[in-house]
């Protein structure tokens, strides 16, 4: 007998809010289909506050409210049975997220978890990446969001190592020369420390920079970008200006100036493993929030 569950996962990023609504196909005998019903993605930066000021802006505190009572409707229409929202980076800097997290729940009736690097890495490993993984080959996944970037070592099946580093794209934006400096370079020696006993490393990417970027490849699903091609596109958009990024290449406002620093991790991360293609899952958090609804691990 078919069966058919709506959940809804809310993303409470650094660069945007998003809401994902999925259908859960449950068939008997076979495993379970996550078919993406919905996606509404919302350009409200809170790391631009909370980087800077330490606290999130009263603007951005009303935004956040109208998204919330926003999602809650759109949920409503669409018969979620369940749902989960999680905050990261930002909020777990803003000196003000406690007082926030309560507001909206008065107000909307959303509950917000506010939620570590590592737990973050975790919902996010609940995807499908392990189907993406040969047991025989070794990879550097790297998350990159707007606040922080996580990284986790995978060879020969399992994980060897995992870490969340404050270098995330609005961050970065923000932060002076010398700050980035500092923890590129802190990353850099982690990653080499890690994978200096493997011999040949492929990248896992994650996150809607390298997403967007793959779409602009014309790459087919399940297909690596080449270190070679990443490369000279980070070239070709460096030498562009913000407002020609917006108008010849049709990129969202907030998403134009991000996708500098977001290229530029991936790259980093290739040259230090010296991994030449990088795959494209497309998975992210609110993925692995469905998944994390339907087995009952959130």
């Amino acid at each position: 007998m078919l069966e058919i569950k709506k959940y809804a996962a809310i993303d409470i990023g650094s660069n945007a809010i998003r809401l994902l609504i999925s259908n859960v196909i449950i068939d008997k005998d076979k495993e379970p289909q996550f078919k993406k019903s919905s996606l509404v993605r919302v350009p409200i930066r809170l790391g631009a506050d909370a980087f800077v000021s330490g606290t999130i802006s009263s603007d951005n505190i009303n935004r956040m409210v109208d998204a919330m009572k926003a999602f809650n409707l759109l949920m409503k229409v669409h018969g979620v049975e369940k749902y989960k929202a999680c905050a990261t980076s930002a909020m777990r800097e803003a000196s003000n997220g406690v007082e926030i997290v309560e507001e909206i729940f008065e107000k909307t009736g959303i509950k917000i978890d506010v939620i570590d690097g590592k737990k973050e890495a975790a919902i996010i490993f609940s995807t499908d990446l392990s189907e993406l993984i040969e047991s025989d080959q070794s990879y550097l996944y790297v998350d990159v969001g707007g606040g922080s970037t996580e990284f986790t070592i995978f060879s020969k099946g399992r994980i060897i190592n995992s870490k969340s580093f404050k270098m995330g794209t609005v961050r970065l934006m923000n932060n002076s020369k010398p700050e980035n400096k500092i923890i590129f370079k802190e990353v850099q020696n982690w990653i080499e420390e890690h994978t200096k006993s493997i011999k040949k490393i492929s990248l896992i990417g994650s996150g809607g920079n390298i997403n967007k970027l793959f779409k602009m490849s014309g790459r087919t699903i399940g297909k690596p970008i080449s270190y070679i091609y990443l490369n000279a596109q980070y070239q070709f958009l460096k030498k562009m200006s913000y407002k020609e990024r917006i108008s010849e290449l049709s990129l969202n406002p907030d998403r134009a100036d991000v996708i500098i620093p977001a290229t530029k991790i991936y790259l980093s991360a290739m040259k230090w493993t010296g991994a030449r293609k990088i795959f494209v899952p497309k998975i992210g958090l609110s993925d692995g929030i469905i998944k994390s609804l339907y087995y009952k691990k959130l």
